[in-house]
């Protein structure tokens, strides 16, 4: 038990009053957490839905899905798992029997325990292996991309998915580095990429280190995340029933802006309504009990019969 409660020590979910207050599960039957981790947001859906209330949870990395089943043990068999992503959520209904749920709710961040976990590689704050796969059982690691894209493909995937303005001399450093020697370690890419910075622009990032953005569009291509969320939203209608709701939280521009914009869409083809005109921040308390997320933006929808939009 010492080395589970270890484990999981740090993760605490994020918004998750502001899940239950968006999403109403008190009003609502049959609920799918597309990223169920260890079962924080899901707990609360349950604890807040009706007696009879159940929930299809999947997650990408089953590594948390004893902690899950240990928090939600009290609900019996009114909770499913699945190990998938959730750009796997319409697969995993029809195998579950589910024609279409009245919440879908996805926590786009990685939980703490990922991201203090050495052995992932998520994080240049700690040494690791460079993998940063959720799912270590397929896919091509951090190290296989870093040491095997030419310099102007890894220029512009940083550019792309951690919109950074130094990423050609960063990917050019790499290039020049693993010449000598491979790239293994999530350390050794943080040295790089800090060095790599002009002496002035590593003193105005103002307690964001150098390697920050780097190390997000390396987890983003490792995990084909934007990918992923794009096909989510597109099948968001269907994995609604008339009167369910969405929400999404993201935590960096690239996701809110492509959630921002498919919840308009849907808006605008008389599909949904949208519940929040701008994106639900953390309070100040909550801050100050998990510095995480300050970063997270919850958007939510309700899906709508045909013809009741305005």
């Amino acid at each position: 038990m010492d080395r589970e409660k270890a484990h999981n020590r740090g993760h605490v979910p994020v918004l998750v009053r502001e899940v239950v207050e968006l999403l109403s599960p008190h009003q609502r039957g049959v609920f799918l957490d597309c990223t169920i981790g260890p079962g924080g947001h899901a707990e609360a859906l349950l604890l807040a839905g009706t007696p009879d209330a159940t929930l299809i949870g999947i997650d990408l990395d089953e590594s948390d899905f004893g902690a899950a089943r240990r928090r939600l043990e009290r609900f019996g068999d009114r909770v499913r798992m699945f190990h998938a992503g959730f750009d796997q959520a319409r697969a995993v209904l029809e195998q579950a029997g589910i024609d279409a749920v009245d919440i879908v709710l996805a926590d786009l961040g990685f939980s703490s325990r990922q991201m203090d976990d050495p052995s992932r590689g998520l994080s240049f704050a700690m040494d690791g292996p460079l993998d940063m796969r959720l799912d270590r059982s397929e896919g091509q690691s951090a190290a296989e991309l870093v040491n095997s894209l030419d310099e102007k493909s890894l220029a512009d995937l940083i550019y792309r998915y951690g919109e950074e303005r130094y990423s050609r001399r960063i990917a050019a450093a790499i290039v020049r580095r693993r010449k000598l020697q491979a790239i293994r370690r999530t350390t050794e890419l943080a040295e790089i990429v800090t060095a790599a910075y002009p002496a002035p622009a590593r003193r105005s990032r103002r307690g964001v280190h150098p390697a920050t953005r780097t190390f997000q569009a390396l987890r983003i291509a490792v995990n084909d995340e934007l990918s992923r969320l794009e096909k989510l939203l597109e099948e968001i209608p269907r994995l609604l029933n008339v009167g369910g709701r969405a929400g999404i939280i993201s935590f960096h521009s690239l996701e809110d802006r492509r959630v921002k914009h498919a919840f308009a869409e849907m808006a605008q083809g008389g599909e949904a309504e949208v519940l929040t005109k701008k994106p639900v921040t953390a309070s100040d308390e909550e801050i100050e009990r998990n510095p995480r997320s300050r970063s997270a933006k919850l958007r939510a929808v309700e899906k709508i019969a045909p013809g009741r939009a305005n």
